[in-house]
C-alpha cells in the first residue's frame, strides 16, 4: 500500500511545487520576448525578495506536513484541525504585513539588490516587486493549503487549481504586453491575480461540507503556531540559503560577466526550478509520510519509503537531466530570442545544472525524512550545506579559474557534495554500514516494535478476514497471553476487517486493506488502514444492521479508538489492555 501512496502522492506533489515555479517560469518567458534582456536581469535581481516570500509560505507548509502528519498517525483530528486553523490565520497575518513593508521599502530594497538608485533597470526591478508582492496572500496561501489538499486526498482539484493558475497567467501576461503596456508592474501583477485564481479554485473546497477540516478562529493557538514555525524551520533553512545564494550568485556573475549573466542566471534558475519539482515533490512525500510512519513507529515503513524515494528520485533526475541536456537550446530560446552572449551563457548553465539533479533528489529524500523523524539539526545542516555554503565556495574558488563556467557548476557541486558528506556520516555512525536504506533512516536501536511483537497482513478478500482473524489469536497465544485476551483480538480484527471487506471494497477497482497487531508489555494496538471510502466507525455506528453489533462490541472492550481519513485513507487504531486470569 505505501508504494501506491508513494506513486499518488509523488505525482501530486510534484505537481504542486509548480504552483510558485510555473507563474515565474511563465513571467520569465513574457519578459524576454516581450521586455528585453534588461527586464530580465531586473527580475533576476527582484529575485531574493520572491524566494523570501516563498521561503514563508514554504515554511508553514512544512510546519503543516510536519504537525499534522503527526496529529492524523496518532488518530487527533482535534489536534489537525488545530494545526488547520492556527496556519491559516497565521499565513493571513503575516502575508498581509509582508505586503504593507514592500510596497513601503520598494525603492531601497530594488537598490539593495544591486539595480542601483535610478535608470531602466532600478525602474524596472522596483515595479515588478510592486506588482508581484500584491499577490502575497495568494502566493503563500497555495503553499499552506497544499498539503490540506494532499491529506483531504483531493488530487483533482489540486490540478484543476495549478491549471487555473496557469490559464490565468498566460492571459494576463498577454493582455499586459499586447494591450495594456504595463510593463514589469503588469508582469508582476498578472502573477499576482492568477494566484488568486488559484486560491478560488482550492476555496470551492475548503469553504464546503465535504472538508474533512474545521476552521475556528477559536482553535488558533500559540502552542500550535510554535509548532508550525519549529516544524518549518528547517524549510526555512533552505529557502534562506537559497536566497543568500541567489544574492552571492548575482554579485559574483556581475563582476565576471556583467549584467548579460546576471541575465542568464536569471532564466537558468526559472529552468532549474522547473525542473526541481521533481525533487520537491520527492521531498514532499518524504516529509508526510515520514511523520506519519514515525508517529506509529513503524520502522518497516520508514525502509520501504525511503527505498522507493530513493529509487524514483533517481529515475526522475536522470530522465528530467537527460530531457534538459538534449533540449536546453529549444528551452532558452523560448527565454532569449536573440542569439548572442546571454543565450550561449544560458545553454551551457543549463546543461551543467541538468547533472545535480540526481543528488538533490536523493538530498530531498533524505533531509524531509530527518525532519520527519525528529533529527531536525542533520536537515538544517544539510540545507544549509547543499543551498548555500558548498555551492557559494565552489563559485567563488571556480569562477577564478573558468568565470561564468565555474559559476554554473554551483549546483552540482553543491548537492554532490553534501550528499556525498551525508554518506560519509552515517557511514560513520553506523560504522561501516552497507549502502542501502535502513543505515540511512539513523533510527535509535529501540525504535519501533521488534519483530517478533509485531504481525502485518494484508487483506484482499473474507478468506483472508479469516485467516488473519486466526492468525491474530495465535500470535497473541504465542506471547504468553491468556485464551480470552486471544479471543478479543482475533474478534476485532474479524470484525474490522469484515465490515471493511463487505461494504468498503468495491467491484470496479482493486482495494487494499492492511493490519498490523503490536505487542506492547501488557497493551495491544491494532491498526487498520484501507483505500475504501471515508468511513469512521468511532461516531458513526448504522442503527439496525446486524454488521454494526460487531462494531459496537468492538468499541466498547477497546480502551482507545481513534480514526482519521487523510490521504485517501482510512486510518483505525485499537487498543486493547491484556485481559488477566
Amino acid at each position: 500500500m505505501i508504494r501506491k501512496l508513494i506513486r499518488q502522492m509523488l505525482a501530486a506533489q510534484t505537481l504542486s511545487a509548480l504552483t510558485v515555479s510555473l507563474c515565474l517560469l511563465i513571467d520569465n518567458i513574457m519578459i524576454g520576448r516581450f521586455l528585453g534582456v534588461k527586464a530580465i536581469a531586473a527580475y533576476g535581481l527582484a529575485n531574493p525578495i520572491l524566494l523570501v516570500i516563498g521561503a514563508i509560505g514554504t515554511m508553514l507548509s512544512a510546519g503543516v506536513q510536519v504537525v499534522c502528519s503527526k496529529a492524523l498517525g496518532s488518530g487527533s483530528k482535534e489536534e489537525t484541525d488545530r494545526g488547520y486553523s492556527s496556519a491559516i490565520g497565521l499565513m493571513l497575518g503575516i502575508s498581509l504585513l509582508f505586503v504593507l513593508v514592500v510596497l513601503t521599502l520598494r525603492s531601497p530594497l530594488a537598490t539593495a539588490m544591486g539595480a542601483g538608485t535610478e535608470g531602466e533597470l532600478f525602474d524596472q526591478t522596483r515595479d515588478y516587486l510592486a506588482g508581484f508582492i500584491i499577490g502575497a496572500p495568494g502566493s503563500m496561501g497555495a503553499l499552506v493549503l497544499v498539503p490540506f489538499l494532499q491529506m483531504a486526498g483531493q488530487s483533482s482539484l489540486l490540478i484543476a487549481a495549478v491549471l487555473g493558475m496557469t490559464i490565468a497567467d498566460v492571459g494576463l501576461d498577454l493582455l499586459n504586453v499586447l494591450v495594456f503596456h504595463g510593463g514589469m508592474f503588469g508582469m508582476g501583477l498578472a502573477s499576482s491575480l492568477s494566484y488568486y485564481v488559484a486560491m478560488a479554485v482550492a476555496l470551492g473546497y475548503f469553504l464546503s461540507k465535504k472538508c474533512v477540516f474545521t476552521f475556528s478562529s477559536k482553535l488558533i493557538s500559540v502552542r500550535t503556531i510554535r509548532d508550525l514555525a519549529v516544524g518549518g524551520v528547517p524549510a526555512v533553512f533552505s529557502m534562506a540559503s537559497s536566497v543568500v545564494l541567489v544574492f552571492v550568485l548575482n554579485k559574483i556573475l556581475l563582476g565576471v560577466g556583467g549584467s548579460e549573466a546576471v541575465a542568464a542566471y536569471s532564466v537558468l534558475m526559472t529552468i532549474g526550478n522547473a525542473s526541481n519539482c521533481i525533487s520537491t515533490g520527492v521531498g514532499g512525500v518524504s516529509l508526510t509520510l515520514s511523520g506519519i510512519l514515525y508517529s506509529e513507529e513503524d520502522r518497516t515503513g520508514l525502509k520501504e519509503l525511503l527505498g522507493q524515494l530513493a529509487r524514483y528520485g533517481v529515475l526522475l533526475g536522470a530522465v528530467t537531466g537527460a530531457l534538459l541536456a538534449v533540449f536546453s537550446p529549444v528551452l532558452v530560446r523560448i527565454f532569449i530570442p536573440e542569439a548572442g552572449p546571454a543565450r550561449e551563457m544560458t545553454v551551457l548553465g543549463v546543461r551543467l545544472f541538468a547533472l545535480g539533479l540526481i543528488p538533490c533528489c536523493l538530498n530531498s529524500a533524505l533531509k524531509n525524512l530527518y525532519q520527519g523523524t525528529e533529527r531536525v539539526a542533520l536537515t538544517e545542516i544539510i540545507s544549509v550545506l547543499e543551498a548555500a555554503l558548498l555551492p557559494a565556495v565552489s563559485s567563488l574558488l571556480l569562477s577564478r579559474v573558468w568565470g561564468v563556467t565555474g559559476v554554473w557548476l554551483y549546483f552540482l557541486m553543491g548537492e554532490g557534495l553534501a550528499l556525498a558528506l551525508t554518506a560519509v556520516f552515517v557511514w560513520k555512525k553506523r560504522g561501516g554500514a552497507r549502502i542501502s536504506a535502513e543505515p540511512f533512516l539513523l533510527l535509535r536501536e529501540d525504535f519501533g516494535v521488534a519483530p517478533e511483537n509485531l504481525l502485518e497482513m494484508d487483506i484482499r478478500s473474507l478468506d483472508d478476514v479469516t485467516a488473519a482473524a486466526k492468525a491474530a489469536g495465535e500470535f497473541c497465544l504465542s506471547h504468553g497471553q491468556n485464551e480470552k485476551t486471544a479471543n478479543r483480538i482475533a474478534l476485532c480484527v474479524e470484525e474490522m476487517a469484515g465490515n471493511t471487506v463487505i461494504h468498503g471494497f468495491s467491484r470496479d477497482r482493486e482495494n487494499h486493506l492492511s493490519i498490523r497487531v503490536q505487542h506492547k508489555g501488557d497493551r495491544w494496538v491494532l491498526r487498520f488502514r484501507d483505500d475504501c471510502r471515508a468511513f469512521d466507525p468511532v461516531r458513526y455506528v448504522p442503527r439496525g444492521e446486524s454488521d454494526a453489533l460487531g462494531i459496537r462490541l468492538v468499541m466498547a472492550m477497546a480502551d482507545d479508538v481513534r480514526y482519521t481519513y487523510s490521504l485517501n485513507l482510512n486510518n483505525l487504531t485499537i487498543k486493547l489492555t491484556a485481559h488477566a486470569e
